[in-house]
């Protein structure tokens, strides 16, 4: 933390007090089994050592805390408030399935006030001002730590140990055009483009035709100039709009880490854009953040990070495809690929952190290094998952008889 956050830290105003130590034991009884101690900013400590150790340092962070530490705590760490003495991604790791086991077993009398923070709305004006928190950050700023050749800020896909990031993020463009049976000739519509990286490598590598939308301004302007500079602005459109607005038809219908942003109740209006635009024989996938069971984001990241998220379980997402007799052919889940891809970002975000820091402050970089940790640990832990959904028509019969056209 640098001497101005130091110095604009709360008073802790002396020793903790009773109702305050008892917080504090009721804060760690939340993490039954961790081995995670707690310290306040007298020196009073709760918890079972073992290695890892969260530092309290006043008195209102102890209580923004115990209202609802889901929420708070990434502030309070966010500000220099809270520190975590240890290896970050290895505590909350044990937080997250101690926490966990905590909510099932309700072992902590904080447990069961704590409350699911909901997520803000996504009709479309909505939607386009939640894109505009996260990913209107800056083009240059996400040029920092994601691959320098396509800017996928998605899940790669690792198949090969000691693969780069640039190498890993080719390999799940490849492993998604496949999936899809991608021809040349063929027209691909992408629901969530990004900066445009894999709508050219599709063109590029397939000889496909793609029109792809996005109704982040920055990043759809970014992706135009390069589809100039490639020399693929004939066969690439870049469409600034709303997925609800998808006209036209295609042979192949693509989402790439945009399902997370759309919300369950739009879920079958999204079926409803992919059944009018799909072509009889044509396929679809959709790659997204998920969860084993239906639940909401982490609170904190919802509000702070990523406003309007929330991963589907497989359950929800069948409300795409259901209504219009979609079958699904296929789904594989590369959760820890996605974790993976995260100690890859992670560690190149670290490495820009004084460009970081110098631009945007030190409580920007605190928050961007918890979120990408905590991440690692929901995907180490199982608390999220990464599926890629692969269907067709119900009466589509011209299906692969294998899986051998993803891997020859």
């Amino acid at each position: 933390m640098s001497k101005g956050a130091e110095r604009a830290l709360p008073s802790a105003g002396g020793g903790s007090t009773a109702p305050e130590r008892w917080l504090l034991r009721a804060l760690a009884g939340a993490l039954p089994g961790a081995g995670i101690e707690a310290v306040l900013w007298d020196g009073t400590r709760a918890g079972e050592p073992g290695g890892l150790r969260v530092r309290i340092r006043d008195r209102a962070a102890l209580w923004r805390l115990a209202r609802n530490p889901e929420l708070h705590f990434g502030d309070l760490y966010s500000e220099g408030r809270i520190e975590i003495e240890g290896d970050l991604v290895a505590f909350l790791e044990r937080a997250y399935r101690a926490l966990e086991a905590g909510k099932r077993g309700r072992s902590s009398p904080l447990v069961r006030l704590w409350r699911d923070v909901a997520p803000r709305a996504r009709s479309i004006a909505a939607a386009r001002d939640n894109i505009h928190r996260h990913y209107d950050l800056g083009n240059d700023f996400y040029a920092l730590w994601l691959d320098r050749e396509a800017m996928q800020y998605t899940c790669a896909y690792f198949p090969e140990p000691g693969m780069t990031l640039e190498e890993a993020q080719r390999a799940k463009m490849h492993h998604v055009c496949r999936k899809l049976r991608l021809r040349p000739g063929q027209q691909v519509f992408e629901a969530g483009c990004g900066w445009g990286g894999f709508a050219l490598f599709m063109a590029r590598e397939y000889g496909v035709r793609v029109r792809a939308w996005n109704i982040s301004h920055e990043q759809v302007r970014f992706a135009v100039e390069r589809a100039r500079s490639a020399g693929l602005a004939d066969r690439v459109e870049y469409v600034e709009d709303d997925y609800r607005n998808i006209r036209g038809a295609c042979d192949a219908f693509v989402s790439v880490g945009m399902l997370e942003h759309v919300g369950p109740e739009n879920y079958a209006r999204l079926g409803a854009v992919v059944d009018r635009t799909l072509a009889p024989n044509g396929f679809g996938l959709i790659h997204t953040i998920g969860r084993n069971r239906p639940g909401l984001m982490n609170g904190w990241i919802e509000r702070r990070v990523f406003p309007g998220a929330q991963p589907p379980a497989l359950s929800q997402m069948s409300a795409i495809f259901e209504p219009f007799n979609f079958s699904v052919l296929d789904v594989e889940n590369l959760r820890l690929h996605y974790a993976e891809t995260l100690r890859h970002w992670r560690a190149r975000f670290q490495a820009a952190a004084d460009e970081v820091r110098a631009s945007r402050g030190e409580e920007f970089v605190r928050a961007w290094d918890l979120y990408l940790a905590g991440s690692i640990a929901a995907f180490t832990t199982g608390s999220l998952q990464l599926f890629q959904v692969v269907f067709a028509r119900g009466e589509n019969n011209d299906l692969p008889a294998s899986r051998r056209h993803l891997y020859d």
